[in-house]
């Protein structure tokens, strides 16, 4: 199993412990770009369906909470990713 069907088994499960690395892993795959923003605030944007994600990049430990899995599932599936 590779690294990114392993994230993405781990996101649909919504692990306490899913890392922003793995979240990195999986937008990466789908063909996502990473945008920083101020501060913390992250972009992740698809060129080709021009979907765009805002997010928090979690700190200093770099767990995602709970409420941002949710975001972040809904988000692949309205793109039919999920």
């Amino acid at each position: 199993m590779s690294r990114f069907q392993k994230a993405l088994e781990r996101l649909k499960s919504k692990p306490k412990d899913f890392t922003w690395n793995e979240l990195q892993t999986i937008m990466h795959h789908y063909g996502y770009k990473e945008i920083k923003g101020g501060g913390s605030r992250r972009k992740f944007i698809n060129p080709k369906t021009g979907a765009v994600m805002s997010l928090h990049e979690p700190h200093p430990q770099p767990v995602i909470k709970r409420y941002a899995l949710e975001i972040i599932i809904e988000h692949l599936k309205d793109y039919g990713l999920l």
